[in-house]
């Protein structure tokens, strides 16, 4: 049995895990996440739901000889595409224009292979993980035990089977992605490294990888435009580490309890989920991000600033920054607050709010106690969304028999 993802003790409430077909036509355009692989007699309609026939980025010319043979259908990301070979091959693309060759084990990379195509050479015995957000999809899939130096401390590690190799010398620290400890990464071994967007403004810590002989693949699941396409990208780290089957297994039985909780009916509840940053601004979400969405998908109605209202240069394609007056005059009369203590976890009591602004008091889910805040570990937790929605479901409709992952404050 897993442990919880963070690292706090949770009560679990039972799920209802039956699958709500009209809501999963709803998330997923009525694409079924059960499906594994296309091959290349698929029907035209299967095809024209493929997001490996309609993605810009994709590019299944290897510059040699391999025949491919199909490709690992995707219900939901857009980010990345799975290509399958002949001999067990997998052709990665990513939405940032970057391929990678999986390698499998035994074989090698193939003569004539495009030079602009990365390796990953199989097994994966010594990786450099980076992005927090897919720790919890390689503990899913257990395949931790190829993560030997990260980018968190033991302390700060959302996973706490990864919290205990760290504590116990198993996994070292390497450093964040600017400035990784190179010595340490090659001195363990490390072939590949997993990053997030943020190496994008880290180059020359990048090129120096490659430089090392790391092959360094950035994931792009901050981006999906799906809540389940976030949680999809556990297929892409399924075929690296050779464990598609359980990863298919793993997305199904998760995407089917997302479903489920989607599936009850809409409770007419406002929420403002928001936090206050130094500038006495309010930094909310837009309403195209995936956190905006499970509070819609948990039955309520997200009160939204996207562009119009915003201060543009502080705002980014997931938050906008608002003035307080103007968050004030749209916010004011949401039934429920969820302070985003993942970023201000100074707020730890309803006076504690209202000290950041007094205007917070006059607010309606203030007058009325209906004020949250949620779990530091809350947005690497992307396998335990369904109880993060349920979580959202309970503060909406005022019950306390929660998670953990968001609790009410006093």
């Amino acid at each position: 049995m897993k442990l919880s993802p963070t690292r706090r003790t949770h009560r679990i409430p039972a799920l209802v895990c039956a699958l709500a077909l009209a809501v999963a036509c709803s998330l997923s355009a009525c694409a079924t996440p059960a499906a594994t692989t296309q091959d290349e007699g698929s029907s035209r309609e299967e095809q024209a739901s493929d997001t490996q026939a309609t993605a810009s980025f994709r590019d299944t010319d290897l510059g040699c000889d391999l025949t491919r043979t199909g490709s690992v259908d995707l219900a939901y990301a857009k980010n990345f595409t799975i290509d399958t070979y002949e001999g067990g091959y997998r052709l990665v693309c990513t939405a940032n224009g970057e391929r990678f060759l999986i390698v499998p084990e035994g074989a090698s990379a193939p003569d004539g292979l495009a030079s602009g195509i990365a390796v990953i050479q199989q097994p994966v015995t010594s990786t450099y993980v980076v992005s927090t957000g897919m720790i919890c999809l390689l503990d899913e899939i257990d395949v931790l035990d190829a993560v030997t130096v990260s980018s968190v401390t033991a302390q700060d590690c959302p996973v706490e089977h990864l919290a205990q190799a760290i504590d116990a010398g198993d996994v070292a620290y390497g450093g964040k992605y600017s400035s990784p400890d190179f010595e340490l990464i090659a001195s363990a071994g490390c072939t590949l490294a997993i990053e997030n967007t943020k190496i994008n403004h880290a180059p020359d810590a990048k090129r120096k990888l490659q430089e090392l002989g790391v092959t360094v693949i950035t994931e792009q699941s901050s981006t999906e435009p799906q809540v389940l396409g976030r949680l999809e990208w556990i297929k892409l780290m399924g075929a690296i580490f050779g464990h598609e089957e359980q990863a298919q297994a793993s997305f199904d039985a998760i995407a089917a309890r997302v479903e489920s909780v989607a599936s009850q009916d809409p409770t007419g509840t406002t929420v403002a989920f928001f936090y206050i940053n130094d500038d006495g601004a309010a930094v909310t979400r837009r309403s195209t991000d995936y956190f905006s969405q499970m509070i819609e998908l948990a039955g309520g109605s997200f009160v939204s600033f996207d562009p119009d209202d915003e201060n543009e240069e502080q705002s980014s394609s997931v938050q906008a920054v608002i003035d307080l007056e103007a968050f004030y005059a749209t916010a004011k009369e949401a039934d429920v607050i969820i302070y985003n203590t993942t970023v201000d976890a100074s707020v730890t009591s309803i006076e504690d709010l209202i000290a950041k602004n007094p205007l917070l008091a006059d607010f309606k889910a203030v007058q009325e106690g209906r004020v949250y805040a949620c779990d530091e570990n809350m947005y690497q937790a992307m396998t335990s969304m369904d109880a993060i929605m349920s979580d959202i479901r309970a503060a909406l409709t005022n019950e306390n028999d929660t998670f953990g992952y968001i609790w009410k404050l006093d």
